[in-house]
């Protein structure tokens, strides 16, 4: 506030062992977060904020929170956020709070699931469906892949966050598409843990969406949706070819929006599974701020084409000792849209990283 008084922009400080960031959003309100985490960037706790935003305009509407005028009716209403508001601050297996990326799980019958999604939508009278798994898409149609950004990650994290019903009426804003306007979440559960989502108007009522009408299109694909449950946290086929030596690893496809993370793909191995997402949640952070920049516009493209030669396509860290031999090896590598992170092993020697990384990339390039 002294900052803005003197026209001065001020939005981080920091302490000996806490970073301060906040963000004023429509000149209505401010976000204030502090983290003492180790390792923790201003890059990951801006986007922490976007997200909170973000939610609360999914629950409660941009009008509300620009147009303010009972304080107390406001802060009782944004009690419905605080459930999605806290599955942000704590260790999850989703990264799309800080990529701002759909988290996805491949299927190996994904075509099978795409078709019955199409055909089930045009039966109930909703362009936008998705099939989702514990907060990460497995299949949607075209519409639901269009949506905004950050509505297309908040929907599958906030069916991820709530309690398991069978089926669900939500009324949510889109922050991007539509954040004066509500529109209905439908939810139903074919399976314990996946979830049928469909984001409509008026219609179709929940009634309307009967047993007959579900069993007639997911009934016969039973295995398939079982197979996707049995995918787990991994997200990739079991028996998909990768590397020994790969702990984790995070791929996004930075045009469509989308991103595979996974932390399990071979047996148990130091270090652990919450460790690892760390690992790689912070060299995230680390080369988006640092080496790989989001994409430039139309006119910076042109302003800067004479400094494309000095953008770099890879880079990589070891982290821990610095004994020859030991240490996680992280490598980043960035080849068109797409954008590669892997944690892997002490014992992958530094000289071969970039053609894993190369070669693990051409392999997950069919998947997204």
């Amino acid at each position: 506030m002294f900052g803005q008084n003197l026209d001065v922009q001020l939005s981080s400080a920091r302490t000996e062992d806490t970073i301060v960031v906040w963000k004023s959003f429509h000149d209505s309100i401010t976000l204030i977060v502090l983290s003492s985490e180790e390792g923790t960037s201003e890059l990951r706790l801006e986007r922490l904020l976007q997200m909170i935003f973000g939610a609360m305009v999914l629950l409660v509407g941009l009008e509300e929170l620009t147009n303010i005028r009972n304080v107390e009716r406001l802060k009782k209403e944004l009690r419905a956020s605080y459930r999605l508001i806290d599955s942000f601050l704590v260790d999850s297996e989703l990264i799309g709070d800080l990529t701002q990326c759909v988290d996805c799980m491949v299927s190996p019958e994904g075509s099978l699931l795409q078709e019955a999604l199409s055909g089930f939508a045009e039966a109930a009278g909703t362009a936008f469906v998705s099939l989702v798994v514990s907060g990460r898409v497995v299949a949607a149609t075209e519409s639901w892949w269009r949506l905004g950004t950050p509505e297309a990650v908040l929907l599958p994290w906030l069916v991820g966050s709530l309690p398991p019903q069978a089926a669900r009426d939500y009324p949510v804003y889109l922050p991007h598409g539509s954040p004066t306007v509500p529109h209905r979440l439908l939810t139903l559960t074919l399976l314990p843990g996946l979830e049928l989502c469909l984001l409509c108007g008026p219609r179709p009522p929940l009634s309307q969406l009967d047993p007959q009408l579900l069993d007639r299109w997911w009934q016969p694909l039973l295995d398939p949706l079982r197979a996707c449950l049995s995918l787990g946290p991994r997200a990739l086929p079991a028996g998909f070819p990768l590397h020994t030596d790969i702990l984790g690893l995070l791929l996004l496809h930075l045009e469509l929006k989308r991103c595979l993370f996974t932390v399990e793909p071979s047996g148990n191995k130091e270090p652990s599974p919450g460790q690892r997402r760390h690992l790689l949640r912070s060299f995230y952070a680390l080369v988006t701020a640092t080496h790989f920049p989001p994409e430039p516009g139309q006119q910076e493209k042109v302003e800067n084409a004479a400094c494309l030669a000095q953008v770099p396509r890879a880079c990589y860290q070891v982290s821990g000792t610095e004994e020859p031999g030991s240490g996680w090896r992280l490598v980043a590598l960035h080849l068109g849209p797409r954008l590669l992170l892997l944690l892997l092993s002490a014992q992958s020697p530094t000289h071969g990283l970039r053609g894993l990384a190369t070669h693990t990339l051409h392999a997950l390039t069919p998947l997204l």
